[in-house]
């Protein structure tokens, strides 16, 4: 069964290094059978400000950037979230695009790649609690941590192996595993 995995880039700063990181994770894993992934990129969705008149759990969208957003997410199988660990925490960007939606992550995987000084350690705990509360399937104990930042990528693009914790199969091996079991329960 084929899968489709967003790369979600959490942040949207222009001195980022968020969008490198998912260029080298896409890298790594675009050959895996069976999987489509494909890189989201918040900066370029340009999402406004959680400005829904409806919660989001009603899916009663009236504004076109969130239907845009709505469809985009719905036909994704899992995610990987490439977070910024901002002052112990994740972006608001982040947690915008998360909120600005509810059923539409609904009972996907998601797994993390962490970048900051801890490899963004606190970011994905706090992701892991949010992404549960939306009833995705979150799965941290095979998250990428990323030390270090602004010396952990080389001039190739790759991270530097003394930057990283965490094994990208290991991640992939088992989202792939939750992605098919979860879509395979769906149909």
């Amino acid at each position: 069964m084929s899968v489709k995995i967003g790369i979600i880039v959490g942040s949207n700063r222009s001195s980022r290094a968020g969008r490198s990181i998912a260029d080298w994770f896409y890298n790594q894993v675009k050959d895996t059978p069976d999987v489509e992934f494909e890189i989201i990129d918040l900066k370029e969705e340009n999402l406004p400000f959680l400005d829904e008149p409806n919660p989001p759990m009603m899916g009663n969208y009236v504004n076109e950037s969130t239907k845009k957003w709505s469809a985009k997410i719905d036909s994704y199988d899992g995610f990987v979230l490439v977070a910024a660990e901002y002052n112990h925490g994740y972006t608001a960007v982040l947690k915008n695009a998360l909120d600005t939606l509810n059923v539409e992550w609904k009972r996907k995987p998601v797994s993390f790649v962490g970048y900051g000084v801890l490899g963004a350690a606190r970011a994905i705990e706090q992701l892991v609690e949010v992404t549960a509360q939306l009833n995705m399937v979150p799965n941290p104990a095979t998250a990428i941590n990323i030390t270090d930042i602004w010396a952990a990528v080389d001039e190739a693009g790759n991270v530097k192996p003394e930057n990283l914790r965490g094994d990208v199969g290991k991640l992939v091996e088992n989202l792939v595993w939750w992605t098919t079991t979860l879509k395979a329960a769906k149909n």
